[in-house]
């Protein structure tokens, strides 16, 4: 929780903060504990719990669509127009270029996916640096380098697939992908850990073989039909929003078949407008939501065992490393972010000093 709601977004205040809302978002409903109807306001469409589906495709789609709508509604959208056929998009040179950082790109993405909360942005970013500061042709970045482009993407692409690796031996979801993974997994009764390689190898083998499926497809979609792709841009935008909303409202109400659901999808569309609007990221509040509800049940286990001994908690071998382990992050990531600010204080006293020098030549 810490993690997720810590490293993901610009700040941690807002990022725990959707973490809570998504921790409180898991409560509501029925407690299979002792029966009761919690946060459900008296309506009977909140005491199943609020769907996991309604919540995801309100925040990325309808509430993506009225930020979007909101931030583009003046004026059109320049197109640059793509040529036909791949041979004008890869001369020899830009090969040449490429194939270096597609494998940095690869060895930099992949383990900072299998980490819990580091996710694609880390590993673009982290793949843009070390291209930029490999790369020949340093005066291109910013203005077209191929290099910026092969390593990051590359990067991003491998820590796509280094998520499943938390996710399947783990059961934890580290980004909002792999938790609509996850509830697709659950909604089959199939509960992703350590066992699961286990009870479900087919699956598990099916999942990867499913990997190198889907980048042979994309090769396939991608460079014959980008020019098509492109041209789904000059649709005008009032209509492309009408039919975002349209499905998901479709989407919603083939749920249980009831109206209800779709004043969910409004609301939670609305909430993840205004979280879009200032900034604060709706990954944690979907990791929170699939999370809470698994957290709580497994509390509810150890202090039953432990007959309300709250000390079980952190006495425990395990919990204790774990509780170590966690403090030591957490002094790390001050020590870190503080050494960072030094650092950039530093770098610009030193760009000061020679502006100041050629003002007064």
């Amino acid at each position: 929780f810490i993690t997720v709601g810590a490293l993901i977004g610009s700040s941690i205040s807002r990022g725990m903060l959707s973490l809570g809302v998504g921790l409180f978002l898991g409560l509501v409903g029925t407690d299979w504990l002792s029966g009761q109807q919690r946060y459900t306001l008296g309506l009977p469409a909140l005491s199943d719990g609020v769907d996991i589906v309604l919540v995801a495709v309100g925040l990325f789609a309808v509430g993506e669509t009225f930020y979007i709508a909101a931030r583009l509604r003046h004026g059109g959208v320049d197109v640059i127009p793509v040529t036909r056929g791949w041979r004008s998009w890869m001369t020899r040179s830009d090969w040449r270029r490429s194939w270096k950082p597609w494998l940095r790109g690869t060895a930099i993405g992949f383990p900072i996916g299998t980490i819990p909360a580091g996710g694609a942005d880390v590993a673009t970013f982290l793949s843009y640096a070390t291209e930029r500061k490999l790369s020949k042709h340093r005066d291109e970045f910013g203005r077209g380098a191929i290099e910026g482009v092969a390593g990051p993407e590359s990067a991003n692409n491998a820590a796509a697939a280094g998520v499943l690796v938390p996710l399947l031996t783990l059961g934890l979801p580290t980004t909002a992908t792999a938790a609509i993974i996850l509830t697709a997994f659950q909604s089959y009764g199939i509960q992703p850990g350590p066992l699961l390689f286990e009870s479900q190898s087919n699956l598990v083998w099916a999942l990867i073989a499913s990997l190198y499926i889907g980048n042979v497809i994309l090769i396939v979609l991608n460079l014959p039909l980008v020019g098509m792709w492109v041209k789904l841009l000059q649709i005008p935008r009032p209509y492309l929003y009408a039919g975002i909303l349209l499905f998901a409202v479709f989407g919603a109400y083939a749920l249980h078949s009831s109206p209800s659901d779709i004043v969910i999808l409004l609301i939670v569309g609305i909430l993840g407008y205004f979280m879009r609007r200032y900034g604060y990221p709706v990954a944690p509040l979907v990791v929170g939501m699939i999370l809470g509800p698994m957290a709580e049940e497994q509390l509810r286990k150890a202090l039953q065992l432990s007959q309300g001994d709250l000390s079980t908690l952190v006495m425990q071998p395990f919990a204790a490393i774990a509780y170590g382990a966690l403090a030591l992050l957490i002094v790390g990531g001050l020590w870190l972010r503080r050494r960072q600010r030094r650092y950039e204080q530093a770098l610009t006293a030193s760009i000061a000093v020679p502006i100041k020098a050629d003002s007064e030549v």
